[in-house]
């Protein structure tokens, strides 16, 4: 993470577990809600856990799918303490509800049998009342399962497809107060990895790594840089171990642009054959 963005989002948390009195003035729950969303592997559950060791906060993960209802849900929070971050993982799956899943079915189905649709089928209207009232429900719960549960607490929601997500549950100051968006590793994240791992500031072999390095996530950077063999000089061992997974990457995405540039230039001529051959038939 860029030491900017990172230096934000720890005066954020540190402002925060300091202002008993400033929300105690402006009359709200001295609470605060956070979407954390980035590709899969890029440090979802470190970012929480760094976020606990800073403010020394435990953590709560509470797993939707196996709740009930908003009922038990409201039980197990006020089962939380102070000094606390609930984290409700893939938020997404949770607001990816079945009544939703079928509606869209059903709609691409009708979509491709006809674009004009003359007879309603019987129920759609109430199905579709249904699901936007869940959905409504679940908003709604969100916005208020906070009194239910004290003060002093963060409540961090996580996402891999935050494009998959309502915008009227990721509107700011309607349910998430902050969003935190982490991306794939970058050459000072990469850096700073070194660091932790192999405990080096610099090497000959970093000029190479910046000029690979492609969309990895800091999972896998990790995971290179990781001595795996007795070696005199493991630092270099990885640094080499990690280039050739660079590589490695690199050409796997060369030949897959490749391919797609194939297909899809092979997918305009087939479509300019069959004009040219409706065209021949027009006039014949």
């Amino acid at each position: 993470m860029e030491s900017k963005k990172k230096e934000e989002i720890v005066n954020d948390l540190t402002i925060f577990c300091k202002g008993k009195e400033y929300y105690s003035i402006i009359g709200k729950a001295w609470k605060r809600e956070c979407l954390l969303h980035s590709p899969a592997g890029t440090g979802k559950s470190s970012m929480i856990a760094a976020m606990a060791n800073l403010l020394n906060y435990d953590i709560y993960d509470v797993e939707l799918t196996s709740v009930k209802d908003n009922t038990e849900l409201r039980k197990l929070l006020t089962q939380t303490t102070r000094k606390s971050i609930i984290v409700i993982e893939d938020i997404d799956c949770w607001l990816d509800l079945p009544g939703q899943r079928k509606k869209k079915k059903e709609k691409e189905e009708e979509e491709k049998e006809t674009k004009v649709k003359l007879i309603p089928k019987k129920g759609k209207e109430s199905e579709s009342k249904e699901s936007n009232v869940t959905v409504s429900g679940r908003l709604n719960f969100i916005n208020g399962l906070w009194s239910a549960c004290g003060e002093e607490r963060l409540i961090v929601f996580t996402t891999t497809y935050v494009g998959k997500l309502d915008p009227a549950l990721i509107r700011r100051g309607r349910t998430m107060d902050k969003h935190i968006e982490l991306s794939y590793c970058c050459f000072g994240a990469l850096k700073v990895l070194a660091k932790n791992y192999l405990d080096i500031d610099s090497h000959y072999l970093f000029p190479t790594i910046e000029r690979l390095l492609v969309e990895t996530t800091p999972a896998d950077i990790a995971e290179h840089l990781m001595p795996k063999s007795n070696t005199d000089d493991p630092e270099t061992a990885c640094l080499e171990d990690l280039i050739g997974a660079l590589e490695t990457a690199k050409e796997e995405e060369r030949v897959k642009v490749e391919k797609e540039a194939k297909e899809e230039e092979e997918k305009l001529e087939a479509e300019n054959e069959a004009k040219e051959k409706e065209a021949r038939q027009a006039l014949g």
